[in-house]
C-alpha cells in the first residue's frame, strides 16, 4: 500500500517543453547564439537550468560566464511566459484529483528551479493540497541525489516502503533508486522507454489509468 506518491515535474505531470524551448531560444538570440529545434529539448532538460544551458550552448561557449548570461535571459521571460504553451498531460487532473479523495499524500519533486515549479503546480493544479513541492533550491543537490526525496520523507514521515516516486526520465528512476524507494516510470513524457528500462524499475506504465491500476492491487 502507497501513502506517499511523489511526482516529477516536467515530462510527468506537465508538458512544459514548447514554453523551456521558446525560453530558452529567446535567451540564446539576447546572447547571440544559435537557437535549437523544439525537439531537441527533450534531451536537454532533466538536470536543472544551468546544465540546461551549458547543453544548448555551443562547444567552446559553455563557460560559466555565458551560463549566467543565458539564466538571466532565460529566468526574465520564462518568468513571464511560462504557462502560456504548458498544460497537463491527459488524465493528470483526474489522477491527482482521485488519489487526493482516497487520502492519499502527494508531493512534487523537480530539477526545476524551486519559484517555476512552486508557480506551475498552483497554476495548473489549484484543487490539488501537496504536502510538499520542491523544486531546486541553492545548496541543494539536483536530482539523481536523493536529497531532495529525503527532505520529502522529513516533512511527511512516511515509510519508504509506503512512498512510490513516478517520473518519465533516467534521472527519476536513478533518483528512486538513491532513494531506497519503488520507482515508476512514464513513457508520455520527454524520455524514450528504453531509457526508463536501463534502470529497471519496478512499474512503467503508459497512461494515468494503469497508474490507479497498480496502486489498487
Amino acid at each position: 500500500m502507497k501513502s506517499l506518491i511523489i511526482f516529477d515535474l516536467d515530462g510527468t505531470l506537465l508538458d512544459t517543453i514548447a514554453d523551456m524551448a521558446a525560453s530558452t531560444n529567446y535567451a540564446l538570440s539576447k546572447c547571440n547564439f544559435e537557437t535549437h529545434e523544439v525537439t531537441k529539448y527533450r534531451f536537454f532538460i532533466g538536470n536543472g537550468i544551468n546544465k540546461l544551458f551549458e547543453r544548448v550552448l555551443p562547444e567552446g561557449e559553455k563557460t560559466i560566464e555565458n551560463i549566467q548570461r543565458v539564466r538571466t535571459c532565460f529566468l526574465d521571460y520564462y518568468t513571464q511566459h511560462n504557462s502560456e504553451l504548458t498544460k497537463p498531460y491527459v488524465g493528470i487532473l483526474e489522477l491527482l484529483e482521485e488519489l487526493q479523495n482516497k487520502g492519499t499524500k502527494l508531493a512534487v519533486a523537480s530539477n526545476k528551479y524551486h519559484e517555476a515549479t512552486e508557480n506551475l503546480v498552483k497554476h495548473f493544479f489549484p484543487s490539488i493540497q501537496f504536502i510538499a513541492i520542491f523544486g531546486q533550491l541553492e545548496g541543494v543537490a539536483a536530482k539523481p541525489d536523493p536529497t531532495i526525496i529525503e527532505n520529502i520523507l522529513s516533512i511527511t514521515l512516511t515509510p519508504k516502503n509506503e512512498v512510490l516516486y513516478i517520473g518519465d526520465s533516467g534521472v527519476d528512476m536513478l533518483t528512486a533508486k538513491n532513494a531506497n524507494i519503488d520507482a515508476c516510470g512514464v513513457t508520455w513524457g520527454f524520455r524514450p522507454r528504453a531509457e526508463l528500462e536501463e534502470f529497471h524499475p519496478k512499474h512503467i506504465v503508459n497512461n494515468t489509468t494503469e497508474i490507479l491500476d497498480l496502486l489498487n492491487e
